[in-house]
């Protein structure tokens, strides 16, 4: 899917870009929601049905695959709020209205709508109106992607005791979810592999190309090196998953762990997938087709690339910079600093403060710490 900006806001916590997509997604933002909270989510689909007047039918946890059906629920929700904002936005006057100048406002320079746009605002009478025109064919939503954590997978039971089966389990449900839904976002997979989360990949359609070799759905997985992508890139080929994106971030760099991976630094790992990019795209797309092929499903187009892209502990556009153009980019996320940002991310009064008190400290030997003290 077209993308208007170079940079996307990556999952922070379950809550914290919970409902991101509503708030930026109309400025062509993408942004990544965790769907591995079914409460909160039937919480927040609740809450924007009242709010924005839409029909509401609770998911009661009692109803057989209440996780997956809340789940859906709730990307159909975001679906069906995006759309309408881009209709919005759409028949909107650049005379008048601020969002549709703010969505150009903010586009990279780069972009092919930002001289167009300064175009149209030195321009008048029909010159003016066929400039606006012109631009309208560029509006576009940010995507909206999902992360499921592969490690979170616990079995459920029934009141009876019994266990639900594999497909009941947590990771499996969100999946289920989410390819039911009407969403086509991508699906960002973190935390490691799971083997039997990533065959169920195979139950449905939508993960797999068109007749257009298009994938509706498309998987994206989270690495902390070159290793592991290719291990897990060879996984999902072979059963025919073509991974979209490899979206890097080194365990130093990541505020949900502490010192998960031997502590590499990101230029290092970066290093490893500019010299051997070309070789794990031939490697994994031969891999696919043929177990395409074997499926007897649609085949990719010839010549499609996996996407590169890398996230955490960037500080400002000049590091982007050096990042995007050095390690030959397709893109980066920005976590942390839309934390500050209420405009984009949901965090309640008391973390902001918190947030905006911090200061820079250094790390205290471990021999400092004391029993249930942690680095993090």
């Amino acid at each position: 899917m077209f993308s208007a900006h170079h940079f996307h806001i990556p999952v922070m916590g379950l809550g914290f870009t919970v409902d991101s997509p509503i708030k930026v997604a109309k400025y062509g933002i993408s942004s990544v929601v965790s769907i591995m909270d079914d409460q909160l989510l039937e919480d927040m689909r609740r809450r924007y049905s009242r709010e924005l007047t839409i029909p509401y039918i609770a998911i009661n946890e009692k109803e057989a695959d209440c996780r997956a059906k809340r789940i859906e629920a709730y990307l159909d929700l975001l679906h069906y709020i995006i759309q309408r904002q881009m209709r919005e936005l759409n028949g909107q006057d650049f005379g008048l209205d601020k969002e549709i100048n703010q969505y150009f406002d903010l586009l990279p320079m780069d972009h092919p709508a930002a001289k167009l746009y300064l175009k149209m605002k030195n321009a008048a009478g029909f010159e003016k109106l066929d400039l606006q025109e012109e631009l309208r064919k560029f509006l576009v939503p940010g995507r909206t992607d999902v992360n499921i954590m592969t490690k979170v997978d616990k079995t459920n039971y029934a009141k009876s005791g019994e266990s639900l089966g594999r497909e009941y389990s947590d990771a499996l449900s969100a999946l289920r979810g989410f390819a039911k839904s009407k969403l086509e976002g991508g699906l960002v997979f973190s935390a490691g592999m799971n083997p039997s989360l990533y065959s169920y990949l195979e139950e449905f359609d939508a993960f797999f190309p068109d007749k257009a070799g298009v994938i509706r759905k498309p998987v994206i997985l989270k690495v902390s090196d070159y290793r592991s992508a290719l291990i897990q890139g060879k996984f999902l080929a072979k059963k025919g998953i073509w991974v979209s994106e490899f979206r890097i971030e080194s365990g130093l760099n990541c505020g949900g762990h502490a010192f998960a991976t031997d502590g590499l630094l990101a230029g290092p790992i970066l290093d490893a997938f500019k010299e051997n990019r070309k070789e794990l795209g031939l490697t994994l797309h031969q891999m696919c087709q043929e177990a395409l092929i074997q499926k007897g499903r649609n085949v990719l187009p010839e010549g499609i690339q996996n996407k590169v892209t890398y996230q955490g502990g960037i500080g400002n556009a000049e590091e982007n910079r050096f990042l995007m153009d050095y390690y030959q980019l397709d893109g980066t996320g920005w976590g942390s600093p839309f934390l500050l940002v209420p405009e984009a991310t949901s965090v309640d009064e008391d973390t902001l403060q918190r947030i905006l008190k911090a200061k820079k400290i250094g790390f205290l030997p471990e021999s400092c710490l004391t029993p249930g003290d942690s680095f993090q």
